[in-house]
């Protein structure tokens, strides 16, 4: 059943996110985000029960032969939203989900902050609570590419391979919300990088 479910949830993901490239063109204001795991993210999470995947107009594909195998990254394409107090994605919410027991963990309207080097989200099995999940860290020497289209009038800035790890004490969380056994995620865990553009107005 866990296999139907990750096929599934990787055939929905790649069908909808080879549809991404065709959406309106981006106007300032607005963002985009490209995540993608680090190798053995998804397997481990897989060897718990877990599979992880985005909703809310996001979408998620696997690369690699299968969710288990050491090597496949789950992709993330956040796709152009709201850019307030940050690079906020809203409507966009990452999902960890135990097939084992139907519990999962919703990371809900992420927003990325370079300044403060973390990324927030509010976790309604938190009553709410707005949390930081992920660590951004290289943020203090991520440096963007500028590119000025005077034709459009817009400024496009791209930071590139910024490092996530699950901030302090948010594995821990993860494996109580969803009934793991304590330890089943480290502390600290390398997550992945993702490429954040955004879209402004060009003076």
């Amino acid at each position: 059943m866990r296999k139907v479910l990750v096929s599934i949830v990787t055939i929905i993901g790649l069908v909808v996110s080879s549809n991404v490239a065709f959406a309106d063109s981006a106007k300032p204001g607005q963002s985009m985000t490209h995540m993608k795991t680090a190798a053995g993210v998804a397997s481990t999470l897989e060897a718990a029960g877990v599979i992880l995947y985005v909703q809310g107009g996001a979408t998620s594909a696997v690369i690699g032969e299968n969710v288990s195998a050491a090597t496949s990254q789950v992709v993330f394409h956040i796709p152009v939203t709201a850019n307030k107090a940050g690079v906020q994605h809203t409507g966009s919410n990452i999902i960890f989900f135990n097939t084992a027991n139907n519990q999962y963990l919703t990371l809900k309207n992420p927003v990325i902050d370079l300044a403060k080097g973390v990324v927030s989200a509010t976790v309604p099995q938190a009553g709410d609570a707005k949390v930081d999940i992920l660590t951004i860290t290289n943020a203090s020497t991520a440096k963007p590419k500028i590119t000025n289209d005077k034709k459009t009038k817009q400024r496009t800035t791209a930071y590139t391979g910024t490092t996530l790890v699950l901030a302090p004490g948010v594995a821990a969380t993860i494996a109580s919300v969803l009934g793991l056994p304590v330890g089943s995620l480290p502390d600290g865990l390398a997550f992945g990088t993702a490429d954040v553009t955004l879209y402004s107005k060009l003076k």
